[in-house]
């Protein structure tokens, strides 16, 4: 009977340890966050493949509001054991755009308008530079892409530099009567022996 009683025991605190354990683990995990100097309630994050504002830190569950309104709720074991970035720790970020050119350009004509006007638009500071490479030849353009300094401590920052400088680009392209092509599908009709048909009549290309 006393063997019965005490295996009986044994399973249910193997239940109830099963049961606390993550439970526990947020919790602790929850108390690890309120003393972690590199995040704090309003800080721009991204984990998981969420990005968001940090809008609550609790024992149990930690919260990321969207910039769509929606909210993310993340066990904090989970946010504690997986990466995560911290937008909010620095002023400055730099961030990429690319584009592409036709073949025909003048290639250093391109690079030095690309870097001279983002230079004049985007403030770099000292140690910070405007950044351009071409990086491939592509079906229908040679591609480039340039890198700069921006300040930036959320999102919304990101989003209106990159907007400026694809406008930037685009006009000073199109003063300076550079393509910027798109792809083009070429038919050769005499070689896939095209054939168009009608209700009336067909006809071999």
């Amino acid at each position: 009977m006393l063997t019965s009683v005490l295996a009986g025991a044994g399973v249910v605190g193997l239940a109830i340890g099963l049961a606390l354990q993550g439970t526990l683990s947020n919790t602790f995990g929850g108390l690890i966050l309120s003393f972690m100097p590199k995040i704090k309630i309003d800080d721009y994050i991204e984990s998981g493949g969420v990005k968001g504002f940090v809008s609550e830190i609790s024992l149990r569950n930690f919260v990321v509001s969207r910039p769509d309104n929606n909210y993310v709720i993340i066990p904090n074991s989970k946010f504690i054991g997986d990466a995560f970035t911290n937008y909010s720790l620095s002023d400055r970020s730099r961030i990429t755009v690319t584009c592409g050119v036709g073949y025909e350009s003048n290639l250093q004509v391109v690079e030095d308008l690309v870097v001279r006007n983002i230079a004049e638009n985007f403030e770099q500071n000292d140690g910070e530079s405007v950044e351009f490479f071409f990086t491939e030849f592509g079906d229908s353009s040679i591609n480039f892409m340039t890198r700069f300094w921006i300040d930036m401590r959320k999102a919304k920052e990101e989003h209106a530099a990159r907007h400026k400088a694809v406008k930037l680009i685009k006009s000073n392209f199109d003063e300076r009567g550079i393509n910027i092509p798109f792809p083009i599908r070429t038919l050769d009709f005499g070689k896939n022996n095209l054939r168009l048909e009608s209700k009336n009549d067909k006809a071999t290309l």
